[in-house]
């Protein structure tokens, strides 16, 4: 078997998120117009994106963006958003538990749904099972390097551009995510949470003026995957 150098990994990483980054990009466009339709200056929506790197939070902190913003809110409902990555994090301890903080942080700090995704199904399909860190690294810097930058021009072509959203392109995200939910399936079982999760966020979103649903949605999901286990 061919051991590849840590800079031939992250190339194959980066090679093999190509399809996500091109899918993410007209997500990020919409994410950046938002937020300049929002009042939020370019360098503000850049270093959101860059030191909070996940883009479900992100749009709902700049829905909820007004001037001045409310502060305790955003966080609150981003820390509910981002809440998954807890359970992601723990799923990665045991195939970083032996490299050193600083390689360790890193991983963590890029993390995202489509990073997760991708790398797990890798390890997946590998002979020995195992976790490739700079395989990881690679699909990691790609989305992270392309959100962040295609943020920034979505937030400076926005006012030129209008409703951005008339142009569909905020459907690359729920594309996205359901190539990844069909990567991650593994029966009718394991998905319940998360329909449940989906049903009750709908339904609060009709029945509640706000980010409520981001709460119910999260909270009906957590709990239902809780009572599972103990009746496991």
């Amino acid at each position: 078997m061919t051991v590849l150098s840590p800079r031939a990994e992250m190339k194959r990483g980066f090679i093999a998120a190509v399809p996500v980054i091109l899918s993410v990009i007209p997500f990020a466009l919409v994410l950046g117009a938002q937020a300049g339709q929002q009042g939020m200056a370019v360098g503000e929506i850049t270093l959101m994106t860059a030191l909070n790197f996940a883009g479900g939070s992100e749009f709902v902190a700049v829905n909820l963006w007004t001037s001045p913003p409310h502060l305790l809110l955003i966080a609150f409902m981003t820390l509910l958003v981002n809440s998954r990555h807890i359970l992601m994090g723990a799923a990665l301890t045991p195939y970083l538990q032996a490299l050193p903080k600083r390689k360790v942080l890193l991983a963590l700090f890029l993390m995202c749904d489509e990073s997760w995704a991708l790398s797990f199904a890798e390890a997946k399909k590998s002979v020995n099972k195992q976790f490739n860190y700079y395989y990881y690294c690679g699909i990691c810097l790609g989305l992270y390097l392309f959100w962040v930058g295609s943020t920034a021009i979505g937030a400076l072509a926005g006012p030129f551009m209008g409703d951005i959203t008339h142009y569909g392109f905020d459907m690359a995200f729920v594309a996205v995510f359901l190539v990844l939910l069909k990567g991650m399936w593994k029966g009718i079982r394991a998905a319940i949470p998360w329909l449940v999760s989906l049903v009750v966020a709908v339904i609060s979103y009709q029945l509640f003026a706000g980010a409520w649903y981001v709460l119910c949605g999260t909270s009906a999901g957590l709990l239902i995957a809780f009572m599972m286990i103990d009746n496991d």
